[in-house]
């Protein structure tokens, strides 16, 4: 099981969030604010210092995390423009960290999930973008249009382009009411497409608790990812602190320290929790199975 932190969950000094995580056997780092800047804003020589903190200490970095389509949906050709052009540059920034993929959502939602309306405006925003350069990856959003793997996945058949893959995030499912138990159901309908898992534990849709007193059943959800011949990282997006619960605005724009404060001992403690249970399920996994490849998803056989 290859398992990474978002770093910004940890500390927004990359060095001390890279520290932390090699410590812990964790194997990468995926990139979102840090130093106090968001992913976005980040500038060529942000990146450069951020990548070069992490395979300086023999790291990976395991991704990338703007909030690329992460807004209301578009309404003008302007405003297309607009998510369009974040969108390049996150596909620059990307090249230039090494991550394998960028992070994408399905615009917020108004009313009930919308992946069909989603997908024919991100079929515009997508004209253009070189998706054949860095893999785009779509989260179940818990506030988008995809809060499941249901509504990704005909998100995704709308969408009509191939490229893109899932990145499945139960905790997401379960916190926008839409799906209290996303495993094994919603995660059986897309396992083929999962690129890469985010890993935080709900208490229903009040808060993000320690990993392991929350809804889901997450070494059952990594037996299963690893029975299943899944290759890509699993990576710990902790979203708990101790002694105070995260805004849905802190949430929502995830960067600076009024996001991360409290984070090095939350992720620290779920760090070691999220070790302990991929060690387990990788001792009982049935034999043969294969997770070695760290940058794709499901293995081919039986994809």
């Amino acid at each position: 099981m290859r398992l990474a932190v978002i770093n910004d969950e940890v500390s927004q000094d990359i060095d001390v969030a890279a520290a932390e995580a090699a410590r812990l056997g964790f194997g990468g780092l995926e990139i979102r604010s840090s130093g106090e800047v968001p992913p976005h804003l980040m500038s060529d020589a942000q990146l450069i210092a951020v990548r070069d903190a992490v395979v300086g200490r023999g790291m990976h970095i395991v991704g990338f995390d703007p909030p690329a389509l992460k807004c209301r949906l578009p309404r003008t050709d302007a405003e297309v423009a607009a998510v369009r052009a974040l969108l390049v540059e996150a596909v620059r920034q990307a090249e230039l960290l090494g991550a394998p993929f960028v992070r994408v959502f399905t615009f917020y939602r108004e009313g009930p999930p919308n992946p069909r309306g989603a997908a024919a405006v991100a079929r515009e925003v997508l004209d253009g973008v070189p998706t054949d350069r860095v893999p785009l990856l779509v989260e179940t959003g818990m506030r988008t249009n995809s809060p499941t793997m249901r509504h990704t996945l005909e998100f995704l058949d709308h969408l009509g382009d191939d490229r893109l893959g899932v990145l499945w995030d139960p905790g997401n499912s379960v916190f926008s009411g839409w799906d209290p138990a996303p495993f094994p159901q919603d995660y059986a309908l897309g396992r083929e497409r999962i690129r890469h898992v985010h890993v935080k534990d709900p208490a229903g849709r009040t808060a993000y608790v320690r990993l392991g007193d929350g809804c889901l059943p997450w070494p059952a959800i990594l037996g299963r990812l690893g029975d299943d011949g899944y290759k890509g990282w699993v990576s710990l997006e902790t979203h708990w602190r101790v002694g105070r619960v995260l805004t849905q605005q802190q949430r929502d724009e995830p960067w600076g320290e009024s996001f991360t404060a409290g984070g090095f001992e939350a992720s620290s403690i779920c760090m070691r929790l999220l070790r302990d249970m991929a060690e387990t399920a990788d001792a009982v996994r049935a034999p043969g199975a294969d997770a070695t490849d760290a940058n794709t998803g499901m293995a081919e056989a039986g994809s």
